[in-house]
Parts: C-alpha cells; sequence; structure tokens
C-alpha cells in the first residue's frame, strides 16, 4: 500500500467513525405508532416509548412533523368536577438517567393538530423528537388503526383514545 492509499484509507475510516459518533444517541425508541379516529381526521395521537442509556436525565422538549400544522407534546390531566382535559406540556417531559418514559393513550402524548392530508393504516408519519441533551432523533412511525387500548409498546392499559379530538383545527 502506497503511502498516499494509507492516508486516504486512515482519512476514510477516521470520517467514518466521527460520521457514527455524531449519529450515536443513547436515547432509544420503541412502539411508536400513530393513531387517528378516521381516514379523514384533522388530528391524530402517536404513542411510544422513550429509553435513555445515559447516566443523566433528559428531557424531550419538542417534536416536529411535516405533517400537520401543528405538533405538540400533550398530556392528560383531571380537571373539576373529575372531568379529564388534554393540556399541552410546554415545559416537555423528562426521561430519567438509565430510565424510559412511555407515551401512551390517556398520559403523555404527541398530539398532530391539523392533518394536511388524511392518515389510512399502514401510512407512514416522519416524526423529530428533540431533546435537550440528545439533540434531534428522527423516527418513522407507522398508522396503526387496529391497536387497541392495553396493547401498547409494553402493555399499556389506559382505555382513554383522544385521537379524535379537534383543538380548534
Amino acid at each position: 500500500m502506497s503511502l498516499k492509499s494509507y492516508v486516504l484509507a486512515a482519512g476514510l475510516m477516521a470520517a467514518a467513525v466521527a460520521g457514527w459518533a455524531e449519529s450515536h444517541t443513547p436515547i432509544m425508541v420503541e412502539g411508536a405508532y400513530a393513531r387517528v379516529s378516521s381516514p379523514t381526521a384533522k388530528t391524530g395521537a402517536i404513542f411510544l416509548e422513550i429509553e435513555n442509556r445515559a447516566d443523566v436525565a433528559d428531557r424531550l422538549i419538542d417534536v416536529k412533523s411535516d405533517v400537520a400544522t401543528r405538533v405538540e407534546l400533550h398530556t392528560h390531566k383531571e380537571g373539576e368536577n373529575g372531568i379529564m382535559q388534554m393540556l399541552h406540556v410546554s415545559e416537555g417531559i423528562v426521561i430519567p438517567a438509565d430510565g424510559h418514559h412511555e407515551l401512551k393513550r390517556g398520559g403523555d402524548h404527541v398530539m398532530l393538530m391539523g392533518l394536511h392530508h388524511g392518515l389510512r393504516d399502514g401510512d407512514t408519519v416522519p416524526l423529530t423528537l428533540v431533546f435537550e441533551q440528545a439533540g434531534e432523533v428522527k423516527i418513522k412511525v407507522s398508522v396503526d388503526l387496529d391497536r387497541k387500548p392495553g396493547a401498547d409498546a409494553h402493555g399499556g392499559h389506559d382505555d382513554h383514545d383522544h385521537s379524535g379530538h379537534d383543538h380548534g383545527n
């Protein structure tokens, strides 16, 4: 191997390692799926489980997708008279160190408002999760209209499906 070939090979290897380091993240996403109440619904929801393999907590601070006018982190909280309310989580969601957090029906979730087109079973939704520490994590989420409550990624047993809420859009 000539010196020129050796330098080129070493440079390519260094670039490959640098690329791996930049794309390596301690955040893992499992069981992601999207739901809508009908193929013509203007709103939908995304559920998933986030695992943080780092030894420090991280915070999911934003979500982005080009399929809707607005994409937000939401949660359910019990309001007056025991009525459940869906609220925007502007402060983000903490993912504990060496832990996980499930975004599931009846709890924390991603809300898609003002869908640009209908979502059908089997469609794919591009989603970017934005973390304080880990930065952006891009995933593709399958639309699964057949998944039943209790069949979420890790056996959530909540039976409240809010994917048909309008939120004024």
